[in-house]
């Protein structure tokens, strides 16, 4: 586990940001606390089966979202929840508004379950995928010889995939992009505990619009869901991929010469068309660029084609775009 064992100073000695947050997620890698965090189905699924409504254990408290009594988490603990604000207390039921997820050998702090609030910051599965995808394309870079200066996260949620992604491009500076201010808030803090605050910095911003200057990597994630809640991380925008869209726009207009993005996404593929595929052709095709469009998954999130907002999709597919300013 890579993390920051003293998150009370950053590099330049000044004051960590939430530094009782900073402080919990160190303590939690003493504690040797991992949570792979699942998708909102998967968990709901998983916390209703008997037994599962209290914690057991560290996991049930920062991972499960589950309900726990006095004495179950240590006293160091409670007092660092306590002190961050992230600790509810209903008579003699206890509950953290946060969870803790691991993802590259780092801890990251993001909302509790279930993440209904329009502002909740969420970590899943697609934030797993697209690092993935994210570090194969740093790869390649690397194997081309092609330096990384300045990388942007555009929607960056909790900060996860553009800081996994600058600890594999050494010096780079990052921009973590988002309208969120809880996501910042959780950015910053996740960026702190790995010790990239140094070369990092939280910006709100709707896509680049208030960041400056052009960049060798864009990473992002966008919601691309149609979500009738209107959930930040969620809502791509009627119908569904319009926030993806603009999100390739504005990337690839800041792109330096050599530039790449690469952007995790899906849609609903309806009559065998995938309507993001189609839009992001049209707006990339006959520009000075070389962009590949690869289906990485066929068939997610089945249980939303029984709601309206999915009533003419026959999948939701996942797809990774890459877009290069060729050479």
């Amino acid at each position: 586990m890579t993390y920051v064992t003293t998150p009370a100073e950053d590099a330049s000695g000044r004051a960590a940001p939430d530094g009782p947050l900073c402080e919990l997620l160190c303590a939690l890698g003493d504690h040797g606390y991992s949570f792979v965090t699942v998708s909102p189905e998967t968990h709901a699924r998983v916390n209703r089966r008997p037994g599962n409504a209290w914690a057991r254990d560290l996991r049930g408290v920062f991972g499960w979202s589950r309900r726990f009594r006095p004495g179950l988490v240590p006293a160091e603990l409670l007092r660092l929840m306590d002190a961050a604000g992230v600790l509810d207390r209903d008579g003699g039921t206890l509950r953290s508004r946060v969870r803790v997820s691991g993802l590259g050998g780092r801890l990251f702090v993001h909302s509790a379950f279930p993440t209904l609030d329009p502002a909740a910051v969420f970590f899943g599965p697609d934030t797993y995928r697209t690092t993935s995808a994210c570090l194969t394309h740093v790869a390649h870079l690397a194997y081309g010889s092609r330096p990384v200066r300045r990388i942007a996260d555009i929607g960056c949620g909790t900060g996860a995939i553009g800081l996994t992604v600058a600890a594999r491009c050494p010096g780079a500076e990052l921009v973590l992009v988002d309208v969120n201010e809880a996501a910042l808030r959780f950015a910053r803090v996740n960026a702190a505990v790995a010790g990239l605050d140094g070369r990092s910095a939280a910006v709100r911003s709707d896509l680049l619009r208030d960041v400056d200057g052009d960049f060798d990597l864009i990473v992002s994630n966008p919601p691309f869901m149609i979500d009738p809640l209107g959930r930040r991380y969620r809502d791509g925008g009627a119908p569904g991929y319009g926030l993806p869209v603009r999100v390739a726009e504005a990337a690839v207009a800041r792109l330096r010469p050599g530039g790449s993005l690469v952007m995790f996404s899906g849609t609903g593929v309806v009559d065998g068309v995938d309507p993001l595929r189609r839009e992001l052709e049209q707006r990339l095709s006959g520009k000075d660029l070389d962009w590949s469009y690869t289906e990485v998954d066929p068939d997610v999130y089945d249980e939303e084609l029984d709601t309206p907002a999915y009533r003419d999709a026959e999948r939701i597919a996942l797809a990774v775009l890459t877009v290069e300013w060729s050479a």
